[in-house]
């Protein structure tokens, strides 16, 4: 799965149609998104099978953008769990830019997230650090 975009639109009929419409064109296929609104802004994250592309056909429409690196995490499935999470990263002085529930098993609840500084994050939570990229051919 690629990067998650954190894209920010107007909340109004269309902006979505918009922005999924200008992906397909590209023959960007959307793997995975979500949104919510409040007032008249809404933010969807949508992660796509080239991220490459993705930049460009966002920058091209003049939207604002986050970008980052999705952290995976298991807390306890109980009361506080999440929280816990929350405010290791709140202490590393690190901002959670997106976050979601992907799974619940066996007493524990899988979150994928980003957040502004993934090597703070990574520390904060005790995370491998991130592989380096493979140097080029």
């Amino acid at each position: 799965m690629g990067r998650p975009f954190v894209v920010q639109l107007e909340n109004r009929a269309g902006e979505l149609a918009h922005v999924t419409r200008a992906l397909a064109t590209r023959g960007i296929n959307i793997e995975h998104v979500v949104g919510t609104s409040a007032g008249d802004k809404m933010c969807a994250r949508i992660t796509t099978d080239d991220d490459v592309l993705t930049r460009e056909v966002l920058r091209s429409l003049g939207l604002p953008f986050v970008e980052g690196e999705t952290l995976h995490v298991e807390v306890e499935d109980q009361p506080g769990g999440i929280a816990a999470l929350t405010e290791r990263l709140a202490a590393a002085g690190v901002n959670v830019t997106g976050i979601l529930t992907v799974g619940r098993h066996h007493g524990m609840v899988q979150m994928a997230f980003t957040t502004d500084d993934d090597a703070r994050a990574r520390e904060a939570l005790g995370l491998e650090p991130a592989a380096a990229p493979a140097a080029p051919c």
